[in-house]
């Protein structure tokens, strides 16, 4: 989660004669603001007002076919781990997620958690089938699995042999995140973090629980996402305002945000847009976060 790799790489020749005349041209990952060591741990309980409170309510499967157009291709290393039933399972573990407020609300936060998990496991390219946006969810694991991110800790010391590289739909990362998320989540992700991209439940949550959970002095993306937010003074001089922005910013701003123009924020919102577009909701002010400070 804090240093995914982010590399410009191509698939193997072998998968590329599986798509004849297709060159894929992966984004890899790297993060390094995605730090979680001190916080509320477990699911985020809100109140739930709208209409339907019910994630199931919201998409079918056969839209998540839809906005996962290509995420089971054979060129997709994760294609078959991504089942639209695992992600029904983890969402409903989790009070509040994209079941808060109307839904106008619920559905704009539901884009923006698969527009930001597509960014992370995107495999499109600028002229792939069906548009670039259309490849989300097509790794589980990310390119840089030789590196261990072990980072020193006492509380969560790493586990011999293990290595905690980015896994999951937000490339869950460092041996802190995963101690952490495994203790909320009911997993031991200290000794055991390739569960991470084995089970496809416990992947989905992984991924709802960073979602979901605050950072201080970051708050959670469902927060921003469903205007529950407000910023402070010091937010407003960092010119951090509510919108799908900050959502960027919470996850990678120390690599994506306060830098002008940035090729991988363009690409979050490009996501967002067009599962906004296909669930019918307005993406709202404050999609960059090119003028904003990190947090």
């Amino acid at each position: 989660m804090d240093r995914c790799l982010r590399l410009s790489t191509l698939f193997s020749m072998q998968l590329l004669l599986t798509q004849a005349l297709m060159c894929l041209c992966v984004v890899g990952r790297h993060h390094n603001n995605k730090l979680i060591r001190a916080g509320k741990l477990g699911v985020l309980s809100s109140t739930t007002t709208g209409e339907e409170a019910s994630v199931a309510s919201l998409i079918s499967k056969d839209l998540f076919e839809q906005i996962f157009t290509h995420r089971n291709d054979v060129v997709c290393p994760a294609h078959g781990f991504y089942t639209y039933e695992a992600f029904l399972a983890a969402a409903a573990t989790f009070n509040g997620f994209a079941t808060t407020g109307d839904v106008v609300t619920q559905k704009r936060e539901l884009a923006a958690f698969f527009a930001q998990i597509s960014h992370e496991t995107t495999g499109g390219w600028e002229t792939a089938p069906d548009g670039p946006f259309a490849w989300g969810l097509c790794f589980k694991e990310e390119l840089n699995v030789a590196a261990p991110y072990c980072s020193p800790s006492v509380e969560w010391p790493c586990a011999s042999g293990k290595k905690y590289y980015g896994r999951g739909p937000m490339q869950l990362s460092w041996n802190y995140n995963y101690g952490q998320a495994g203790v909320s989540l009911g997993f031991d992700g200290i000794n055991n973090p390739d569960l991470v991209a084995s089970d496809a439940i416990i992947s989905f949550k992984t991924a709802i629980w960073f979602w979901m959970t605050p950072q201080a002095p970051k708050p959670s993306c469902h927060a921003v996402i469903i205007d529950e937010w407000k910023p402070t003074t010091m937010d407003i001089a960092a010119k951090r305002m509510p919108g799908f922005g900050v959502t960027t910013n919470i996850i990678n701003g120390g690599l994506e945000c306060g830098r002008g123009s940035d090729p991988r924020v363009l690409d979050r919102i490009g996501y967002f847009e067009r599962y906004c577009a296909i669930l019918g909701v307005h993406p709202g002010n404050n999609l960059d976060c090119a003028t904003q400070k990190s947090f």
